[in-house]
């Protein structure tokens, strides 16, 4: 690919992902002003990224090649992916910096809003390394109280192994780990630098068995759906079915989201459950 056409080529690339973006998540105010563009502005990219409009529109136009520093910053900006940051790089003919480790990540508000208005749904929202990160009341009356949990140890791989309750509430516990800890070694390999991520394997390696067995098995497994018995203390046994989604602000953020079939026993108990939250 010639080099004009690759750097064409990145100026659309940045231009499609900075459109694709919600300027209200950044902070920039909407209501009242019209936007003649879609997403961000040139010169609110610019602005974050900490370089001048007149740079940035001659790299989005093709007329000037950006330094690495630069890309990692734009890259950043507009929120990019592994795969995305790795594309950009290899446009602009680079060698990739390392990437900046992992940040703390945080449900955002409209997430959150989303998550309170489903009364009749438990629901939790899952980070890197199996952190629970966000719920709503329905999911922590049928899992556990994640609030009184420190944030330290708030992962749901700890709490399968650390928490009494959590070991009868599953039917399956054993499976349930299993697929726990299968997931949690595919955030590894995608985050191998993580230093949280080993500190934790390493943890609950020398605290239980268990996990030191299945982890050194090296199984991997993707999140999806599927279907769980749990025996739950206080509405009895409960058969749900599971269903994953991605957060479209932060990809790593998994929405797990637990439903019952209609007018089944466990719908009769969960609402049961519903009816008891505060």
């Amino acid at each position: 690919m010639a080099m004009d056409v690759r750097a064409r080529e990145l100026g659309d690339f940045l231009r499609a992902r900075r459109a694709e973006l919600d300027p209200g998540s950044f902070g920039v105010p909407t209501a009242g002003s019209a936007r003649r563009v879609s997403g961000l502005r040139r010169g609110e990219v610019a602005d974050a990224a900490a370089i001048s409009v007149e740079y940035y529109t001659r790299i989005e136009q093709g007329r000037m090649a950006a330094s690495a520093p630069v890309l990692a910053d734009l890259a950043r900006v507009l929120r990019f992916t592994d795969e995305d940051r790795a594309y950009l790089f290899e446009l602009a003919g680079k060698p990739e910096l390392e990437p900046p480790r992992p940040r703390r990540q945080v449900v955002q508000a409209p997430l959150q809003r989303a998550l309170d208005d489903l009364a009749t749904t438990p629901a939790f929202v899952l980070g890197r390394r199996t952190d629970v990160i966000g719920w709503n009341r329905l999911g922590a009356a049928l899992i556990t109280d994640f609030a009184a949990v420190p944030e330290h140890d708030r992962t749901f791989i700890r709490l399968l192994f650390a928490d009494p309750a959590m070991r009868s509430l599953y039917a399956d516990w054993p499976g349930v780990v299993e697929l726990a800890i299968a997931q949690l070694r595919r955030d590894s390999a995608r985050y191998p630098d993580d230093p949280e991520l080993t500190r934790i394997v390493d943890e609950l390696s020398a605290q239980f068995p268990e996990f030191a067995a299945i982890w050194t098995a090296h199984e991997v497994a993707g999140r999806g759906t599927g279907s769980k018995t749990l025996h739950h203390p206080v509405v009895g046994e409960l058969t749900l079915d599971w269903e994953i989604l991605a957060s479209a602000m932060d990809p790593d953020q998994q929405i797990v989201l637990w439903t019952v079939a209609p007018d089944s026993e466990s719908a009769i108990r969960l609402r049961r459950l519903a009816a008891l939250v505060p």
